[in-house]
């Protein structure tokens, strides 16, 4: 993904993707290009692993809260550039040269990164590649999918530094490994590669060397292409339901179905399916 070097602004870029274009159809306007629409985020700091930088944690945040907001957009990648890595996590080199005043300040524009790709409220697939440690191991915990390939290494060794990880992975690796594995990646602060990845279940899907972000715009342009509205509920449901009790979890998922329910989406769904033909979302 070297072609995002050269439009990154402060290390993130974004390119555009028609929702049913063939692959390769795309813009890097810095709008969508097509009514339902792919935002392609990208990690484009590859000289320096795409460590994180307070710069390019800025950056991310604002690129996020951008994407959320646009309602073309109906699913969403977090990609990175270079070979080597996803991301390494925070920028250590920038970090050594901080005073505790300035690392303390440095915590909620992290937070906010972080926190920006969480609360995305459009469905989004991390495709990783290379080292996803630390804060790049938390990125794509914060993604719906993880689609990883072969390269792919995965760590939290926050530990092994003096630190715990910051950037949710205590919470989203718990949640999605289940205490036990979650500890052993936490307190260890061990590597794992691609396969005990998808075995543990902290990738979703694991593919070729060098795929990872075709596979992942695949998958993004399969959900683009389903209702905007029950699509949205869904993750909303998904997300909402964890950690609690399946009594509030059902009242959730309620939530959810009369959402979609009695929206548009779901009087075209059910016209386009009589007619034999494909829907046209109006997204309401």
């Amino acid at each position: 993904m070297n072609a995002a070097d050269g439009m990154a602004a402060d290390g993130v870029g974004v390119r555009w993707h028609a929702g049913t274009a063939p692959a390769g159809q795309e813009a890097t306007s810095h709008g969508p290009s097509a009514p339902a629409a792919i935002a392609e985020i990208v990690l484009a700091r590859p000289a320096a692993m795409n460590a994180l930088s307070t710069a390019m944690a800025a950056r991310l945040a604002l690129v996020c809260a951008e994407i959320g907001a646009d309602r073309r957009v109906r699913a969403v990648v977090l990609a990175a550039a270079g070979d080597r890595a996803f991301c390494v996590g925070a920028d250590l080199k920038e970090r050594a040269a901080m005073s505790d005043a300035e690392l303390l300040a440095q915590r909620p524009v992290f937070r906010a990164a972080f926190g920006g790709v969480l609360s995305l409220p459009q469905p989004v697939v991390a495709a990783v590649h290379g080292y996803a440690l630390g804060g790049g191991c938390e990125l794509a915990l914060s993604c719906d999918v993880i689609v990883a390939d072969e390269t792919a290494v995965f760590g939290l060794p926050e530990t092994t530094v003096g630190l715990v990880p910051g950037g949710g992975g205590t919470q989203l690796a718990l949640r999605r490994l289940g205490p036990g594995r979650a500890a052993d990646l936490i307190l260890t602060g061990r590597q794992i590669g691609a396969a005990e990845a998808e075995r543990i279940g902290l990738a979703d899907r694991r593919v070729p060397a060098g795929t990872a972000g075709e596979h992942a715009l695949a998958l993004a342009r399969r959900i683009a292409a389903n209702s905007p509205v029950a699509v949205l509920a869904a993750k909303r449901a998904i997300r909402q339901g964890s950690g609690v009790s399946l009594a509030v979890g059902l009242e959730v998922e309620d939530a959810a179905w009369r959402a979609a329910a009695f929206s548009g989406d779901r009087r075209e769904g059910i016209a386009a399916f009589k007619e034999k033909r494909e829907p046209q979302w109006p997204g309401e």
